[in-house]
């Protein structure tokens, strides 16, 4: 393992346990009022909860067409010439484990992510995905128990519609600058992202927080005569 590896491991389990909620009030401590949220259009495909880093990713809209004249050519071209040079994705090999891919792809209506290349990053230790464009196959996404935030579900591929652009390059998700080694953490009530430079100081308030949570509503449960359950 190496230090950055070591690194990356302490800052992962310093947000194991950490809620959005926690890390907002950590945020604000830290005098970050309005930064870090993403909007709520940015809405979890089903009820869950990851931390991570991000990986950034953007995608622009294609400036093209694909030529060809009988259908029966359409999967050899974009086969041949989008897959290849256009709609690419070179980051696939540069995952690592505990990463969040953050994908702007320009508020575009395609599925970037769906069922099959979603499990290929989920065992390359990708922890989920969140996009201000769309997801697809969700039924199967659901299914996989892959944890996804998006803008909306999409029906198409991405062929004919987007362009790889870049990776690790600062990108605007949910009205939020990212950049590749900050923290995210989403889960039921949204998505916050916590620069790489602060994500110690964040944590560090955001359990202070958390535990001051925990120790009130364990009084409330003991008062309604309510077991205590793994929030406490």
């Amino acid at each position: 393992m190496t230090a950055d590896d070591a690194d990356r491991e302490r800052l992962l389990e310093r947000y194991s346990d950490l809620r959005v909620c926690d890390v907002r009030d950590g945020m604000d401590a830290m005098g970050y009022f309005f930064y870090g949220s993403m909007s709520e259009e940015i809405e979890p495909l089903y009820r869950t909860r990851i931390h991570g880093i991000a990986k950034t990713l953007r995608y622009l809209p294609w400036r093209g067409r694909l030529d060809y004249r009988d259908p029966r050519h359409y999967r050899d071209v974009i086969t041949r010439e989008y897959y290849r040079t256009i709609g690419t994705y070179p980051w696939v090999d540069s995952l690592r484990q505990g990463d969040i891919c953050v994908i702007d792809q320009s508020g575009m209506d395609v599925g970037v992510m769906g069922s099959e290349n979603s499990m290929d990053c989920w065992n390359r230790g990708v922890r989920g995905f969140i996009t201000n464009g769309g997801i697809r196959d969700t039924d199967e996404v659901i299914l996989e128990r892959i944890p996804c935030w998006m803008a909306r579900r999409a029906q198409t591929m991405v062929q004919a519609r987007i362009a790889f652009d870049g990776q690790d390059v600062p990108v605007a998700v949910g009205g939020v600058q990212v950049r590749t080694g900050d923290v995210v953490v989403a889960d039921g009530d949204g998505v916050v992202v916590v620069p790489q430079e602060i994500a110690v100081d964040v944590a560090g308030f955001a359990h202070e927080e958390h535990e001051k949570d925990k120790k009130a509503r364990r009084r409330h449960y003991d008062k309604a005569g309510r077991a205590h359950d793994h929030t406490l």
